[in-house]
């Protein structure tokens, strides 16, 4: 693979562990990969002309949200002289270069930067997907179509690298690389390939297998799940032909459940709620499952039920107790109680005035209250509960710059760390100040 690389020594001014991580975004959906932000002292409202803007930096395409670890900020890109906003709905070949930028926290500057050519063949080719990974001094990303490498994250040397779809020898995904890796221990757990090898642990020093387990029709894109059930530790695999509880240790089956999932489409990470498990996807497809706490097993409850829970695309939903919010694929937010699935309310009002197919807003917990980014650009605070959806406050962020069923969008989840907020389009990465404090001036 050819390379190129520009690298900007830096003092490293953070200790890197992994035990205090309540104001750091280390990986998709924060910390403990549960979207609920820790911090405290932010503002309870915004100001008129909006929270205070601290940098922006450019940034070119990519679905792929910040990682924000201590005084770096990580954003993966694409960069191509050729228009892919044509051919979301296709799978045209596009040529270009993916790029892993590293900045300062503090004023965006750019640190250092690693670019590789690759050839894109997915459909909605903006750029990666999978929010890059901070872990013991180390930063992990992978790419659309497949390229995963780890990097010293304080000079950006590569430590090891490889492309998961030439060394599990199968098809780059529909919509390309998008399962967010998962670091467990020792071990780098991801999507990778079908027969046999639908999931594989690595070795995060070494990029070395582990092991691999599980095959699947087509590999679809959700990502991996560690909970604790039946005395045991469990690696949930959700794919489009079945969901199994692994043993994370061996990638051994401790149990499967068939699931019949429509183009592939199961994109969502499992929720568990006590002894419950909900998966779903696009189609209406939906399953919930009841965990033995005695064994390591489980049983089927209820599955593809259409008028209960609901089936989401890009937004991974929210349980709050017994309570699940998230997207439905018609664009309607909804709530819906477990473990009857019955739903308790719907509303489009966070992406506008009437739902529209796979509206999109990005959901993270802090306290009583909801932080929502949505696709129009605009940050929401929400209140949510049983009884409905309501909106405290407002206000834009930054322009939508891609495109779904004809209307402009931004589809990156945000990432929130050291009161702030770090959010990427297809041209700018932005920060914004949500501190109790803070001045509005920029």
């Amino acid at each position: 693979m050819g390379v190129s690389r520009t690298v900007v020594s830096l003092v490293v001014v953070v200790a890197f562990c992994t035990g205090s991580l309540a104001d750091e975004w280390p990986q998709w959906m924060g910390p403990d990969r549960d979207n609920v932000w820790k911090e405290d002292g932010l503002l309870d409202s915004f100001p008129a002309s909006g929270p205070k803007v601290v940098w922006r930096a450019p940034v070119a395409g990519g679905y792929s949200g910040p990682a924000v670890f201590g005084e770096y900020v990580i954003v993966t890109d694409y960069v191509t002289s050729e228009n892919v906003m044509v051919a979301n709905f296709e799978q045209k070949k596009f040529t270009g270069i993916e790029r892993v930028l590293c900045l300062r926290e503090a004023t965006g500057e750019p640190l250092w930067k690693h670019e590789y050519p690759v050839k894109y063949g997915i459909s909605y080719p903006a750029g990666p997907r999978c929010t890059p990974n901070v872990d013991e001094g180390k930063l992990y990303t992978l790419g659309a179509e497949g390229d995963l490498i780890c990097f010293e994250l304080a000079t950006g040397a590569i430590v090891w690298s490889k492309n998961l779809r030439e060394t599990y020898n199968t098809k780059t995904p529909f919509w390309g690389y998008s399962s967010h890796p998962l670091i467990d221990g020792d071990k780098l757990i991801c999507l990778a390939g079908l027969e046999g090898c639908h999931m594989v642990a690595l070795n995060k020093g070494t990029g070395e297998e582990i092991w691999r387990a599980e095959s699947a029709p087509q590999q679809g894109y959700s990502p991996p799940t560690i909970i604790e059930a039946g005395g045991v530790r469990q690696l949930i695999n959700f794919n489009p032909g079945s969901v199994n509880g692994l043993d994370p240790e061996t990638g051994d089956s401790y149990w499967s459940i068939p699931y019949e999932a429509d183009n592939g489409s199961v994109i969502m990470s499992p929720i568990r709620v006590g002894d419950l498990l909900y998966i779903a996807g696009y189609s209406k497809r939906n399953a919930l499952l009841k965990l033995d706490m005695e064994k390591p097993d489980a049983e089927l409850i209820w599955q593809d039920e259409s008028r209960r829970g609901l089936s989401p695309v890009n937004v991974q939903p929210i349980a709050v107790g017994d309570t699940i919010y998230g997207f439905h694929q018609d664009g309607q937010m909804m709530a819906f109680e477990l473990p009857s699935g019955k739903r308790l309310w719907k509303t489009a009002q966070p992406i506008g005035k009437r739902a529209v197919q796979t509206g999109t807003a990005f959901i993270v917990k802090e306290k009583n209250r909801y932080w929502m980014f949505s696709e129009t650009g605009d940050l929401m605070i929400a209140k949510l509960d049983r009884d409905g959806y309501e909106e405290l406050d407002r206000t834009h962020i930054l322009e939508p710059t891609n495109n779904a069923f004809g209307r402009d969008v931004v589809w990156s989840m945000p990432a929130f760390a050291h009161r702030k907020m770090f959010v990427r389009n297809d041209q700018e990465c932005v920060c914004v100040d949500l501190s109790a404090d803070v001045s509005t001036e920029e």
